[in-house]
């Protein structure tokens, strides 16, 4: 317990010597601070009187700038609002101006107008004294023609009758005087040009060949026989031209008729049924008709021979009929010139004698020589090429691989596929590259008449058409009962700018469209 005490009075006597040390540490602090505080006081004041001094200056210097912005402000101002002020006054000026030219435009509308109702006027007034003075020349009119018939006696149709017969007269006076200036000049041109066009046409073309390939003549007892030929107003010409499609020239030649066209087949068959009109001595239409039906069997009954004698000549056997007929239609036939079944036949015989020598099936190699330009026979009939329409005809009538193998590969379409074909390939370019053989531009010259045919039957109506005068003209047949009067005017434009169009041609084509009506009875 007495311990205890001890310690606490120990205690107790260093607290009180704390607070004595603490007390006197804060008083020589407190002096310490006073004596800051005054230092500071002072430093203070005279921070604050600097600052009273620059703020004064600061503020002397921003009542200048401010002065300076303002007068800059009123300046801007007084500017832009001299600015916006021209600008209203040039926009009012310019205002005036519009309504000064408007109000001037108006007056002109207005001037404008009341001339316009006066001309209206002035017309009106025109137009009720034109037709009084309409009403007094008639008037006169009728009186002078009434004094007219009087003096001269005459009524008024036979003055008109009189008048136009004076008028005809005169226009085949001058019609007369035109045609001969024009043949003189013609005449002039002629002579200038004619040697140019004949050589030209000489280096260009054999004329003789052409003329064998192109026409056929036909001998007539006399001169006479050409008036009967004719008919009345052409009637029998244009019959028979319009039946077989080829042109009929009958010209001075003595005691000939020329017939001219493109297409063997319609030219033989005209041939024959003028021969056989003329030993008859009935011509007319229906005759005409009647003959042409005849000469066209006839000329079947031809072809059927022509490739008969062809397989025979060729040493073929075992021919389909139909190969047969379509094998005489060659006969009618050119490429390049060169007639298509004198071609096959002269192949069918290379290709025999190559294959003997090769020791080959000779009759085979001469079957497919003979078959290999077969479609030629229907080719301006049929869509296809030659060679294509050569195959199908082979397969339809069950020729044997090796033949339409042959046929195939003739052009080089496909590749051979046996020694024969090899050697109809052979055969071809042989026949086809004999000098004299063959010659382009009638094969060219040919295919332009076929594709003038075509382009016309290509249009609605078209019954026929024909290409004649080596070209120069095509006859187009309409039937009637789709294709009326005016609407051929239309079909031959129409026709001749597809022409112009589709193909490429010297000089021109004549288009000519005919619609022909029959009617029939009989007297009993």
């Amino acid at each position: 317990m007495g311990y205890t005490v001890t310690i606490v009075a120990a205690i107790a006597a260093a607290c009180v010597s704390a607070l004595i040390a603490v007390f006197a540490t804060m008083a020589h602090q407190k002096k310490a601070a006073n004596t800051k505080i005054g230092d500071a006081e002072g430093r203070a004041r005279k921070i604050i009187d600097d600052a009273l001094e620059s703020a004064k200056e600061t503020k002397r210097e921003a009542e200048e700038k401010k002065r300076e912005a303002l007068l800059e402000v009123k300046e801007e101002s007084i500017k832009a609002k001299n600015d916006l002020e021209k600008e209203i006054r040039e926009r009012r000026a310019e205002v005036q101006r519009s309504e000064r030219r408007i109000q001037q435009k108006e007056e002109n509308i207005d001037k404008k107008t009341e001339a316009i109702e006066r001309k209206e006027q002035s017309i009106s007034d025109r137009e009720a004294s034109l037709a009084r003075k309409t009403e007094e020349v008639a008037k006169l009119s009728e009186q002078r023609q009434k004094e007219l018939e009087k003096i001269s006696g005459l009524t008024t149709d036979q003055a008109k009758e009189m008048l136009l017969e004076s008028v005809k007269d005169d226009i085949k006076r001058d019609t007369a005087i035109l045609i001969k200036t024009m043949e003189n000049e013609a005449k002039e041109e002629a002579d200038k040009r004619a040697k140019e066009l004949v050589v030209g046409a000489i280096q260009r073309v054999a004329a003789d060949n052409v003329a064998e390939a192109t026409i056929s003549v036909v001998q007539i007892p006399s001169d006479e026989m050409k008036g009967r030929i004719i008919g009345r107003e052409g009637r029998n010409i244009r019959t028979l031209e319009t039946m077989t499609g080829v042109d009929l020239i009958v010209d001075d030649t003595p005691e000939a008729v020329v017939i001219s066209g493109f297409d063997p087949i319609r030219r033989e068959t005209a041939r024959i049924a003028l021969e056989k009109l003329i030993v008859d001595g009935r011509i007319h239409p229906a005759r005409i008709e009647e003959m042409v039906e005849k000469a066209q069997k006839e000329l079947a009954v031809t072809i059927k021979e022509a490739g008969e004698n062809a397989a025979l000549e060729a040493g073929v056997h075992g021919l389909h009929p139909e190969e047969v007929k379509l094998l005489g239609r060659m006969k009618f036939r050119t490429s390049y010139g060169q007639n298509v079944l004198k071609h096959s036949v002269e192949v069918s015989q290379l290709s025999g004698v190559m294959a003997a020598e090769l020791g080959l099936d000779v009759r085979a190699a001469k079957r497919a020589g003979l078959l290999h330009d077969i479609g030629k026979a229907i080719d301006h009939e049929v869509e296809g090429s030659h060679v294509a329409l050569g195959v199908e005809i082979a397969r339809k009538y069950k020729e044997t691989p090796l033949v339409i193998n042959a046929i195939e590969a003739h052009h080089g379409d496909v590749e051979p596929q046996s020694m024969i074909a090899c050697i109809v390939q052979a055969a071809d370019t042989i026949s086809a590259a004999r000098p004299g053989a063959r010659r382009e531009s009638l094969e060219t010259y040919t295919t332009r008449l076929k594709e003038l045919e075509e382009i016309t039957q290509s249009f609605k109506g078209v019954e026929n058409s024909y290409a004649i005068q080596a070209g120069r003209e095509v006859r187009v047949m309409v039937v009637p009962d789709q294709v009326s009067d005016d609407d051929m005017v239309v079909l031959a434009r129409d026709i001749s700018k597809k022409i112009e169009s589709q193909m490429q041609y010297p000089g021109q084509i004549k288009v000519n469209v005919i619609r022909e009506s029959r009617v029939t009875d009989y007297a009993k």
